[in-house]
């Protein structure tokens, strides 16, 4: 596995386990497309999840990234973001 691909790797895992900068991170990485496809709902999930773990500046990263999404687009998003938070507390 090459070194991107583990680093990635690593932030997925531990966004997932609950890290909020690795939450914030892993949102990056979807809104710009660096470490794997662009992806402006999960990008926009990941943010979510990242703010409601206390990340201020993820709040400002989900307000200009919903300019371009669509009002669906979102709500899928922040439906997304409800059940991966329930998931993590699980």
């Amino acid at each position: 596995m090459s070194k991107r691909k583990e680093a990635i790797s690593k932030f997925l895992s531990d966004a997932e386990g609950g890290c909020p900068d690795a939450q914030y991170d892993v949102g990056l990485m979807y809104a710009t497309g660096h470490g794997g496809p662009q992806d402006n709902v999960l990008a926009h999930m990941w943010f979510n999840i990242a703010a409601l773990s206390g990340v201020a500046w993820a709040r400002e990263e989900r307000k200009s990234l919903s300019i371009d999404m669509t009002a669906a687009e979102i709500a899928t998003a922040q439906r997304m973001a409800r059940e991966r938070t329930a998931q993590l507390a699980a």
